[in-house]
């Protein structure tokens, strides 16, 4: 991860509808400080940098590496919930929304399900007022299911899953929405039940 660029700080300020004077009150530095970072003749503080990002309305990490984006979910209906998941260590990271959400130091993008009946080889069944689920699916460290899910209107369950375990959940039924499961070669795939 590099440090703040001028045209990151610029890009966001505008954005914010902010001038250089009125994000240096914000700050408490000069309005010249502010345009000698815009321009690449100085950078902020190390101890400034998560003032700087806060008041620009970014997360630190979005600020450094000058990758943001505008959560623009405001329905809070689960079903347009978007799963990330790091590539170092496979951390799995649920939200309501679209966001910016780092592991690792990697900005994570957000995971694109593919809809499919066959869902990766996904088998499901009604049991007990439950969907049961299980695929015949190679766990190596390799080659896995990293984790199922099951999302309706107002409700998310996940199951994370390891290598050498068998693929199987069960999901209490909830009403109508979808099931997940993200292999960790062929992403995420995405179920209507």
């Amino acid at each position: 991860m590099g440090y703040v660029t001028g045209n990151t700080i610029k890009e966001l300020r505008e954005k914010k509808g902010f001038t250089q004077k009125q994000l240096a009150l914000i700050l408490g530095v000069s309005d010249k400080a502010i345009s000698k970072w815009e321009t690449g003749k100085g950078l902020p503080d190390v101890g400034i940098i998560t003032e700087l990002a806060a008041s620009l309305g970014v997360s630190l990490a979005e600020l450094l590496t000058g990758e943001y984006t505008e959560n623009k979910n405001r329905s809070g209906n689960m079903k347009k919930v978007s799963f990330y998941v790091c590539p170092v260590c496979g951390n799995v990271i649920q939200a309501a929304g679209n966001g910016s959400y780092s592991c690792c130091g990697i900005l994570l993008p957000e995971l694109e399900a593919e809809e499919t009946d066959q869902l990766h080889g996904m088998n499901v069944e009604n049991v007990d007022g439950e969907y049961y689920i299980s695929m015949q699916h190679e766990m190596s460290k390799s080659h896995y299911i990293s984790f199922l899910a099951y999302v309706t209107a107002n409700y998310v369950e996940l199951i994370k899953l390891y290598p050498e375990q068998d693929v199987e959940g069960r999901f209490a039924k909830r009403g109508h929405g979808f099931l997940y499961a993200y292999c960790n070669r062929h992403g995420l795939h995405k179920k209507v039940v």
